[in-house]
């Protein structure tokens, strides 16, 4: 059960890279006003959704503890990063607000995983 906790673990780190990265490489593009949601931030996004119900699963399918606030607070931020970035994936360009707080989340969602014990 270590071994597909393990994997499942791995894949969530790739989808928050996924995610993050996209937002990353569009900072400049932020900067003139024509970022852009990307089909990686998307696809990362959906990828931390998937994992992270399974990894929920299994790990209290492995009877370990899971806080169940700390998951919902985490799969909130991700279901309004999931919105935004749905509802304007196919535009040319996004407004600097809603861009950046795709990526403040995102950095929030992160922070809370290593943090919140």
């Amino acid at each position: 059960m270590d071994v597909l906790i393990h994997l499942f673990v791995g894949l969530h780190i790739i989808g928050i890279a996924a995610l993050l990265g996209g937002f990353l490489t569009q900072m400049k593009a932020m900067g003139q006003g024509t970022a852009r949601y990307t089909p990686a931030m998307l696809h990362g996004a959906l990828t931390m959704l998937v994992t992270g119900i399974v990894l929920v699963g299994l790990n209290q399918a492995d009877d370990q503890t899971v806080n169940n606030i700390k998951i919902g607070v985490k799969l909130a931020l991700l279901i309004v990063i999931l919105g935004l970035v749905y509802v304007k994936r196919d535009d040319e360009q996004v407004d600097k607000g809603p861009f950046g707080l795709v990526g403040l989340l995102t950095a929030a969602n992160v922070f809370i995983a290593v943090l919140w014990t």
